[in-house]
């Protein structure tokens, strides 16, 4: 298995920790720390070494930042884990705080005095955020220190750092080599007469080079820094051992390889004008550049990696394919088995991970399942294990939202399904949802638009209920990268146009606290502008890539109007082609029953 269920943390070590903690604080003498989720690279996730947020507090989100002072601790984490902060961690010694209600700056200005120091780690924060920090304290007389970790300082057994092999991402799923993708980017530094671009991110690096790794589960990165220069040569600090005879052919000789101990030196020694990601790029590297002219610009690879050219593309659809099929085996069989009262929400996530291995194409799945039965559905972020375990009831609901890493495309799918009759309540929501979901699928819009602009979209029928969410409707997904990737997103606060070759989540929810929680995902592809049949402008749209029955049990059909029903029995219909001769008897059979027409609609 991939997904392990074990218990990582407990809420009682905080407090012991949280005391050693303010030790080393006291012996370098300052007055508090900041303990982000992050490590030097600044990627969303971090090897064991780098949970330094979840030892100390016992929160394991993805998201989320601990600040510590002498007196007073708190846990600030967005609303997705309002919920697991709280069950994680010790909330009399971590106070618990809501992004972006509660804000980092104004609980230092609070809980700390004039003339007294917070100290950082600068290879764990960026510039970008230090400098927003610095100013708001700085009005307080509060001064900011960078510091050694201390969090490293009292960890016990801390974990080693991740040391996996690298290897080549053939030109054949990238679509495009790295010779050319380090001569486009190359071609952006010299249009802004920047001499080379320091690169941490371990997405960026590995679509820059076309190469893949396993330092972080779930997502195929390499942990690397890179330089790459306008002349198209990139040095490429990572451990030599990583790397056999084919990668270093596959990268060839205008990538040199040098150990990761060097790369402060070689900052210190770069001379021109450097351009750094002021938001990406941990602000120790702006520190060492200094006989540099820094170019304060966003990472050049963000951009063309998240607009997917026609291979990405061709290869997600075939990554949904297989994927969709191993999604119907799986429902196939929770509709078999759930009645009978066995299960639980590790052993269906254990079910549906077997099902996506026998495949054969498996590399991973891409982030750890939420298996989310009855109330459980309704935190955000549930991450079962063997302490939460939970049965699946009969007239409650179950959230699976799940996904693979696949050589040629990354998944990510959430299906809410109805277990036994489903409360009145629940179809009155699920089906606002959906209404929401097919928004945003139908959706056409001009070219300059950002995910901000149609998000209302996915929420306006849940609106009309007195209802909402709050999380985003969809955020950006890499081709066998991170399955979260930025910079666009389908948000209130995304201004990042869409452009066409984008892959975006598509997932409006609700959440009903200690009842149910409703979540229906597809991920879609940003089309290039066309004119409608009989329009005037051209129009970005959205092609459709996952392909999985949505639970018709859980839909009132009075509450669609005509072209949400159409969209929903053309949507099923084309599930019912694309699969059926992909699984197994039983799950056609199943899949026949899923896919039939919603045939009644309010009239138009």
């Amino acid at each position: 298995m991939f997904q392990s269920f074990d218990v990582s943390t407990r809420p009682e070590n905080g407090p012991r920790r949280l005391k050693h903690l303010r030790d080393a604080m006291r012996a370098h003498k300052v007055h508090g720390f900041l303990i982000p989720r992050a490590d030097a690279h600044q990627g969303e996730n971090v090897a064991p070494r780098d949970e330094r947020l979840s030892w100390l507090t016992g929160f394991t989100g993805s998201a989320g930042i601990c600040v510590a002072t002498l007196k007073e601790a708190a846990l600030f984490a967005d609303s997705r884990y309002t919920l697991q902060a709280a069950s994680q961690t010790d909330t009399e010694h971590f106070e618990q705080k809501n992004i972006p209600n509660d804000h980092v700056k104004d609980w230092l200005a609070e809980h700390l005095k004039a003339s007294e120091i917070l100290a950082f780690d600068p290879w764990l924060h960026s510039k970008g955020e230090i400098d927003a920090l610095r100013d708001h304290l700085s009005k307080h007389k509060i001064t900011l220190k960078p510091s050694a970790n201390l969090v490293d300082e009292i960890w016990e057994n801390q974990p080693d750092a991740p040391n996996a092999p690298i290897v080549p991402h053939p030109d054949a799923l990238a679509g495009q080599s790295h010779d050319k993708k380090r001569k486009e980017i190359a071609e952006i530094l010299r249009s802004k007469e920047a001499d080379a671009v320091v690169l941490t991110l371990p997405d960026s690096i590995a679509w820059l080079l076309n190469i893949r790794g396993s330092d972080i589960e779930r997502t195929p990165v390499p942990l690397a820094f890179a330089i790459l220069h306008a002349t198209q040569k990139v040095e490429l600090f990572t451990n030599p051992s990583k790397l056999d005879k084919a990668c270093l052919a596959h990268l060839g000789p205008e990538v040199t390889i040098t150990k990761p101990e060097s790369f402060s030196d070689a900052l210190k020694n770069l001379k021109g004008r450097i351009m750094v990601d002021k938001n990406r790029a941990p602000i120790a590297v702006s520190d060492l550049l200094s006989d540099a002219e820094i170019i304060w610009e966003r990472d050049p690879t963000l951009l063309p990696k998240a607009c997917k050219n026609p291979v990405e593309l061709q290869g997600s659809r075939e990554a949904h394919q297989r994927d969709g099929s191993a999604m119907i085996e799986f429902l196939t069989w929770l509709d078999r088995e759930a009645p009978k009262g066995e299960l639980t929400e590790i052993k269906v996530a254990q079910k549906l991970e077997d099902f996506r291995r026998a495949t054969n194409a498996l590399k991973d799945i891409s982030f750890e399942s939420i298996s989310g039965a009855g109330p459980n559905g309704a935190i955000v972020h549930y991450r079962v294990n063997t302490d939460t375990d939970r049965p699946l009831k009969a007239g409650e609901l179950f959230l699976i939202d799940s996904g693979g890493q696949y050589e040629d495309g990354t998944t990510d799918i959430t299906r809410t399904i109805s277990l036994g009759p489903p409360p009145k309540d629940a179809v009155t929501a699920f089906t606002a949802v959906l209404k929401g979901m097919i928004a945003i699928s139908m959706a056409r819009f001009p070219q300059g638009l950002a995910g901000r602009d149609i998000d209302a979209f996915a929420r306006h029928a849940l609106w009309s209920l007195g209802l909402d969410y709050d999380h985003g409707t969809g955020h950006g997904v890499g081709s066998y990268l991170g399955v979260h990737e930025g910079p666009a997103s389908i948000s209130k606060r995304s201004h990042e146009p869409l452009c066409p070759g984008m892959i975006l989540s598509n997932e409006p929810g609700y959440y009903k606290k200690d009842h149910f929680g409703i979540r229906i995902e597809n991920l879609i592809a940003v089309n290039a502008p066309k004119i409608p049949k009989g329009g005037e402008r051209e129009m970005l749209s959205f092609e459709t890539l996952s392909y999985v029955p949505i639970d018709r049990r859980l839909i009132d059909p009075t509450a669609l109007n005509g072209a949400e029903r159409d969209w929903l029995n053309s949507y099923h219909s084309d599930c019912l082609k694309r699969h059926s001769d992909h699984v197994s008897s039983s799950a056609k059979d199943w899949l026949i029953n899923a896919t039939k027409p919603v045939e009644t609609a309010l009239k138009d």
